[in-house]
């Protein structure tokens, strides 16, 4: 009811040219050509891109430090608890932060300077095409970076220790450990975390929303889609930019499952292999015993002239 109902209502509304308040006007699928065709919607497509290569930053970087962080180390839990707490601090408070630390003359520049660089040749972070939507990536990758990390090593501690001492007996490296022990045992947390970041990619919100409101070429499909919403009134638009933007979402996690199944295909821990083979042997017990239940009688006992006669019976077992 509070699911699927709006869903199918907003599906609905993506065929109408309507407010919030007025009749609606049915138009087909206009509104989906216009969001194929207006050249502001399809630039907020494209900065989606920014923010997958961030993601994908995001992810290789959390698989490092959790590989690291994941057995012993000194001061490993103050580490895991420093990178974690950025995701506890609410999305509108880190866009305030970095509103601040971007803005010009102020920590990051202010940094940068005691490096030795020259304020007048350092870029406006916010304000420069060129690297503001990279700035506004940073901020993302910051957040998030902790959460992504937590899923990983709570996967890599839950591989059995004793596969590791087998490895160093065969005299595997840490990166034979890495890619034949770690990877394949965490294969389906690290699928689950790329799917989180390319999905969270796609509808990026807050950071540009916050930072820089969509200013100087920083507003993505989500900012774009609620001001269409909102400012301008275009609620079947924006009804249909909701519907595309879930369309392309999930065909970009059917892709990525593809490609995961593809790189992961020769990568076993040996439960795969363990499970066929007591499948096999349970399957060949089954029928064992049912070979074993079959009692087929040759001959019953017969009686000839009143008197008993030996029964002669044949068992197949």
């Amino acid at each position: 009811m509070f699911t699927y109902l709006p869903f199918f209502q907003m599906c609905g509304y993506s065929f109408y040219k309507m407010k919030y308040i007025g009749t609606p006007k049915f138009i087909g699928l206009k509104n989906y050509t216009d969001i194929f065709t207006r050249p502001d919607l399809l630039a907020t497509l494209k900065l989606s891109l920014y923010y997958m290569v961030g993601a994908l930053i995001q992810v290789a970087l959390a698989l490092y430090l959790a590989t690291v962080l994941a057995f012993k180390v000194k001061g490993g839990s103050f580490f895991k608890g420093a990178m974690f707490f950025p995701y506890l601090i609410n999305g509108i408070a880190i866009g305030f932060i970095f509103k601040f630390f971007y803005t010009r003359g102020y920590v990051l520049d202010s940094v940068l300077q005691w490096c030795g660089f020259s304020l007048d040749n350092l870029p406006y972070w916010l304000r420069d095409q060129k690297v503001n939507n990279w700035s506004l990536v940073a901020s993302s990758v910051w957040r998030y970076l902790g959460q992504t990390m937590i899923l990983f090593i709570g996967a890599i501690m839950s591989i059995d220790g004793s596969l590791y001492e087998a490895a160093e007996i065969d005299g595997a490296n840490k990166w034979q450990q890495f890619k034949h022990i770690i990877l394949p045992g965490i294969q389906t947390i690290l699928v689950l975390n790329i799917i989180l970041s390319i999905t969270g990619s796609l509808s990026a919100f807050e950071a540009p929303y916050v930072i820089t409101s969509g200013a100087n070429g920083t507003g993505t499909f989500f900012v774009q889609m609620d001001k269409i919403a909102h400012s301008d009134q275009k609620v079947g638009l924006a009804s249909a930019m909701a519907v595309v933007l879930l369309v392309i979402i999930m065909i970009c996690a059917l892709i990525q499952k593809v490609v995961m199944n593809y790189l992961f295909r020769d990568a076993d821990d040996g439960t795969a292999k363990a499970c066929k083979h007591a499948q096999k042997v349970e399957k060949a017990r089954k029928k064992a015993l049912r070979n074993q239940n079959k009692v087929v009688v040759g001959a019953a006992p017969l009686f000839k002239n009143g008197s008993g006669a030996k029964a002669e019976t044949a068992v197949e077992s």
